[in-house]
């Protein structure tokens, strides 16, 4: 829905309003839903217990103890400046903690969660401010203790010594310590020469865990997916009388440090033209004149929390060619037919295949692909790998603590390639981002957050490589050429897979509500003038 000058809301239902300046030279003014956007509502504490827990569940040794090692305070390289600071994604799920040189046990058998937190630093307190206590970390975080990082050894010695000789746990030789990777392990050679030492269990535990989100974490997801709308809808009203690409980079991030967000899921990509054909294309700085469409693959994190959300469109609001409204459209019903199809139980390897069907079956309507004189079936072109010339990556993944986040299960494409059902889904020249999308893959599942994002790309790159396999035989390269300038066209929005279905989480504006924003911030201008 849009309002003057526009209203962003993200969920489905509303909140109160309240007007926020976004300080930019382009004086946005939005009119924003508190519900979703306002930094000073308040959440619950981030349910770090639970979290604890649904890993511990995972694991084998009710003894055991879980150790994890927040991220530490670094300096770059030949520099007395520090590294931004960025939290471990594992860390987080386990604590919500945002600050620095922490760490955290978790005794499974006590259902225990503590805390650890730098010791008091005069000096540090003089430059950068006092760190987090104990107090207030008790306050702010959900954990049954919080305690200096002095105490850490110490409390690891005495689990180890208290818990070898506890007859709950004679079933096993050892107790366990588990962590992440052998370079986290505690520098306490005593212990770790006492009990049992895991690195290889808590890495599948913690990602089968962090696959299913809880309400909490959606409504980190929806915050974050909030903050990247207004800034996708903040480009959308300023498109026309931009220059460069960097503008748009320039006024998303601005209007996510707005409100609230300072830190971007992922590099924000704002490609014109030939650049929206490059997947990954974050150069940023090409003129917009003379472009027919401007793809742009942004989203804000909120807590740690990602958002990913791509829209494609001309910048005046109007469809420069007939060739790049049909792309569009080709893209659009690719998206819309998988997203009808997401419901617990589903294999999303299915869909993608489906979206290249749907691909093929559009690109052999404009000529672009031709059956040549056998009629080959959509079937027989696919396995040629034509469709992945123009759709080189996997239709969606994982979002959560990490844009592309993890599964329970390997999710390379390489287990794809290995298949005997699927196996040239994605053919080796191209690169393949499909963690959902493989054979070994779970199936869907409530609480799942997976993105779908179809795209058709002319790459001059990839169509010039194609002219050397197979798949040049059903491409027509002269119809392909007058399709050159459209570039690429990507939609994408955030799903998550509800008990019966699905939900969009992602209601940025896109295909003609996108275009009516852009038309009618351009007539807003021509009344002002």
């Amino acid at each position: 829905m849009t309002v003057h000058p526009f209203q962003v809301a993200c969920n489905r239902h509303q909140g109160d309003a309240v007007d926020l300046h976004v300080a930019s030279s382009y004086s946005i003014h939005i009119t924003h839903d508190v519900s979703d956007t306002d930094t000073t509502a308040s959440l619950d504490k981030y349910p770090a217990k639970q979290h604890a827990r649904n890993v511990a569940s995972r694991l084998s040794d009710p003894c055991g103890l879980i150790y994890l090692k927040g991220q530490q305070t670094r300096l770059r390289e030949d520099s007395d400046m520090e590294v931004e600071f960025n939290q471990r994604r594992y860390f987080s799920y386990m604590s919500g903690v945002s600050e620095p040189d922490c760490a955290l046990l978790y005794n499974i058998e006590n259902d225990s969660l503590t805390l650890y937190v730098p010791d008091f630093d005069f000096k540090k307190a003089i430059w950068t401010g006092s760190t987090l206590t104990p107090d207030d970390a008790m306050v702010k975080y959900n954990f049954d203790e919080v305690k200096y990082a002095s105490s850490l050894e110490n409390d690891l010695r005495e689990w180890a010594g208290v818990t070898t000789s506890l007859a709950s746990c004679s079933s096993e030789p050892t107790p366990t310590l588990y962590a992440l990777h052998k370079s986290h392990l505690p520098p306490v050679d005593d212990v770790l020469q006492k009990v049992a030492v895991d690195t290889l269990s808590l890495v599948p535990a913690m990602n089968a865990a962090r696959t299913i989100k809880d309400d909490h974490e959606i409504s980190l997801i929806k915050k974050a997916i909030a903050v990247s709308t207004a800034g996708h809808i903040a480009v959308l009203r300023n498109i026309p009388r931009m220059k460069n690409e960097r503008e748009i980079h320039g006024l998303f991030l601005d209007t996510c440090i707005s409100l609230g967000s300072f830190r971007q899921s992922y590099g924000i990509i704002a490609g014109s033209g030939a650049n929206a054909a490059i997947l990954h294309y974050m150069s940023n700085d090409d003129t917009l004149e003379g472009k027919e469409l401007v793809l742009l693959d942004a989203g804000a994190e909120w807590n740690v929390y990602a958002s990913d959300i791509t829209r494609t469109f001309p910048r005046f609001g109007v469809w420069p060619s007939q060739e790049s409204k049909d792309i569009y459209a080709l893209v659009q019903k690719m998206q819309e037919e998988c997203i009808s199809r997401i419901r617990p139980g589903v294999r999303f390897l299915d869909l993608q295949v489906m979206a290249h069907s749907i691909a093929i079956e559009g690109l052999l309507r404009l000529g672009i692909i031709k059956a040549q004189g056998s009629g080959a079936t959509v079937e027989e072109i696919r396995k040629a790998g034509v469709s992945a010339v123009f759709f080189p990556h996997g239709l969606g993944h994982h979002v959560g603590l990490e844009v592309h986040d993890v599964s329970d299960r390997p999710t390379n494409a390489a287990a794809v390639a290995a298949s005997m059902e699927y196996p040239d889904t994605h053919p080796d020249m191209f690169p393949s981002t499909s963690q959902p999308a493989t054979l070994l893959a779970p199936l869907l599942a409530e609480g799942m957050v997976v993105t779908v994002e179809p795209g058709i790309y002319f790459s001059r790159v990839a169509i010039e490589f194609s002219k050397k396999g197979q798949a040049a035989k059903y491409i027509d390269y002269d119809v392909l050429e007058k399709y050159m300038r459209v570039g690429g066209v990507r939609i994408e929005d955030d799903i998550l897979v509800t008990k019966n279905g699905y939900e969009n989480l992602t209601h940025t504006p896109k295909g003609e509500k996108a275009l009516t924003i852009i038309r009618e911030a351009m007539r807003e201008r021509k009344e002002i003038a």
